[in-house]
């Protein structure tokens, strides 16, 4: 059953790309649900990145209306991006953690940093975070001990430590090989499954065959949503 009010929500909205004032998008006007997994689409230069860099607050919303995980775009001060980013959980298309670190080192430096205190409450959430991605058995493991795929779910065990509502992940497969392009593909549908939005910005149409979602296809300045029988 739906809520009142989306996670997301973009009206009139106009992307800019960064360090300059040139449109990328325009008249975007977008939506997304709890539960919802959702696919941007379109050629490189289309806008992708910059629009998921709006919605996580390190491009500005100049033109239009937006809110995120209970956050307005076009009004968020830079003292509210950190408190945004809480909301959010970001999914890199290379996971860049700690070198010198474990993968339960890299997971209680984030949760320090977004100040967590109590030391038994660190730990049950980073095996909480480490039991859905499937990650508890490399908790003692280095970045350079894993494979691409461990990387890379090591960094979604990261975007989800503080509960985020909306996951956003730019490429997030892009260096992965098949296998785990399924494992990690599998992971965020049961993340959307577990009520949180997935936004993944990705080349891999086979990907959208497989898991369904809602695609937005990013060209010529505009967002439209595909119809399932064009993807």
């Amino acid at each position: 059953m739906m809520q009142e009010q989306p996670f997301l929500q973009l009206t009139d909205a106009v992307i800019f790309q960064k360090n300059s004032r040139r449109e990328v998008l325009r008249e975007v006007n977008l939506y997304a649900w709890p539960g919802e997994l959702i696919y941007l689409v379109g050629r490189v230069g289309s806008g992708k990145s910059s629009l998921l860099k709006t919605l996580y607050g390190e491009l500005p919303l100049l033109a239009g209306r937006g809110q995120i995980a209970g956050f307005a775009l076009h009004s968020l001060t830079r003292k509210q991006v950190p408190y945004l980013r809480r909301r959010l959980g970001i999914v890199f298309q290379d996971a860049t953690l700690l070198d010198d670190c474990t993968v339960y080192q890299n997971l209680e430096f984030v949760l320090r940093a977004t100040d967590w205190r109590d030391t038994a409450a660190i730990d049950n959430r980073i095996w909480d975070v480490l039991h859905l991605t499937y990650m508890e058995h490399k908790a003692h493991a280095y970045p350079h001990q894993l494979s691409g795929g461990e990387r890379q779910r090591a960094g979604i065990a990261r975007a989800l430590l503080n509960n985020p509502q909306i996951v956003l992940a730019d490429e997030p497969t892009a260096n992965l090989d098949p296998n785990a392009t399924q494992e990690v593909m599998e992971l965020f549908r049961s993340i959307a499954d577990e009520g949180r939005t997935v936004i993944i910005s990705t080349h891999n149409i086979a990907n959208i065959r497989q898991y369904p979602g809602r695609t937005w296809l990013l060209e010529e300045g505009y967002v439209t949503e595909l119809d399932p029988e064009q993807i």
